[in-house]
């Protein structure tokens, strides 16, 4: 509602900024008023994007192929995740909601035509294909993750616009007992393979060493019944960005003592809830977010715990040779995010959060030449002195304006 009323009053604020511009310089200061009169508490800053931002992305208007991870809820997820059906490529979520608002934005010209991937492992090197010009689906920004198997650079990230923090989901009435990563030594915990939640439960569990590689001893289960056993050495490894050759078919691994009794490799987030409320796991490693929202669905059933200290930043990834528009975008989401002070919390609070800071670039270019705009940013934090300081500024300007009419 805030945001309609400061849309709908930038008609009169223009035309009273017009009619007394030529006569009083002070009109500006009224511009100012009548604007944080109209939007209240949600202004917290005087925000004009520079006009070289205002430079479109891409020309001719090409639309872009953007590909995005079909199941991680609720950051990127198809509305059906059957792929044949008509809601397979209907993309949900808050990376949804972002790249809706880039789209609003007048000047950039950004137009995705979206589908969606039902297989994770890899899809960070999509963009290094015809098909796709980007992707996302909360891609965890990693160095191994821009290198192909020979260690050539493919693709780069843009900066990151939202958090994660690895955690376990676990029964309700295991909550104490699976309190932290190191109390799953006679755990089974189902991964989404070739994740940073699996790779992360593998380091924190003692499976794997800083390198990736595995515990001697530590045995690993392949699709075709194949059992290997690892010797410690780089011939047995699993990294967040790929594994050695011989391991891409894992589907179960057992830990040595002292580590994790056993994890289930799964291929999507339905699976390992499945298997947790079926009991045939004891808890579900995978990001905050995820594990957050199961919980809120599962009608206190399950529960969040071992938080995970690291924090890894998810971002959209570009072939390497796209880095200009790579970094317009980026940009523009810096703008949409505030320089990241608004992300998923914001979001959740309010889903139209970015549409409406794309609504406030777009009235910003109606009013440059006038030189009256304020936007709101519309992230809890605002800065009291700040606030303060305007409110004394707009006082002023009250008295001085009064002075110079009646003159």
């Amino acid at each position: 509602m805030e945001t309609a009323r400061i849309i709908s009053f930038q008609d009169t604020i223009r035309t009273i900024a017009k009619g007394i511009k030529s006569g009083i310089r002070g009109g500006f200061c009224l511009c100012v008023v009548l604007c944080v009169w109209a939007a209240g508490a949600a202004i917290a800053r005087t925000e004009t994007p520079p006009r070289h931002l205002r430079e479109a992305c891409v020309e001719d208007g090409r639309r872009l192929e953007y590909g995005f991870f079909a199941d991680f809820r609720p950051v990127s997820y198809s509305e059906n995740l059957d792929p044949d059906s008509p809601g397979f490529n209907s993309h949900l979520g808050y990376e949804a909601d972002l790249l809706t608002a880039l789209e609003t934005m007048e000047d950039a010209g950004l137009i995705f035509n979206r589908s969606a991937i039902k297989e994770w492992p890899g899809i960070w090197l999509l963009p290094a294909t015809p098909r796709y010009d980007l992707v996302g689906g909360g891609i965890t920004i990693l160095k191994s993750r821009t290198r192909d198997a020979t260690g050539a650079t493919r693709v780069i990230f843009t900066s990151g616009h939202i958090t994660f923090r690895q955690s376990l989901l676990v029964r309700a009435e295991d909550a104490q007992r699976y309190g932290s990563h190191d109390d799953l030594d006679d755990a089974r915990v189902a991964v989404l393979g070739g994740s940073t939640g699996e790779h992360r439960l593998l380091q924190l569990t003692g499976v794997v060493d800083s390198e990736g590689n595995l515990a001697a001893g530590t045995v690993i289960h392949l699709g075709d019944g194949t059992r290997l056993t690892a010797d410690g050495s780089t011939d047995y490894r699993i990294t967040a960005a790929a594994s050695t050759g011989n391991l891409s078919d894992r589907t179960r691994i057992e830990g040595i003592r002292g580590t994790v009794r056993e994890v289930l490799i799964m291929s999507t987030d339905q699976e390992q809830l499945d298997a947790l409320r079926d009991g045939r796991v004891d808890a579900v490693a995978r990001g905050g977010l995820g594990n957050h929202e199961a919980s809120r669905n599962s009608d206190s059933r399950f529960v969040v715990t071992a938080l995970d200290p690291e924090v890894e930043y998810g971002a959209f990834v570009f072939d390497k040779n796209d880095r200009a528009l790579a970094d317009c975008v980026d940009t523009r989401i810096n703008y949409l995010t505030d320089n990241q002070r608004i992300g998923f919390a914001e979001w959740v609070e309010d889903p139209e959060v970015f549409l409406k800071r794309a609504r406030y670039w777009n009235a910003s270019a109606e009013d440059d030449d006038d030189g009256c705009f304020i936007a709101a940013t519309g992230s809890a934090h605002q800065n009291t002195l700040l606030n303060l300081l305007l409110t004394a500024f707009i006082l002023f300007s009250v008295v001085s304006l009064r002075k110079r009419v009646w003159h």
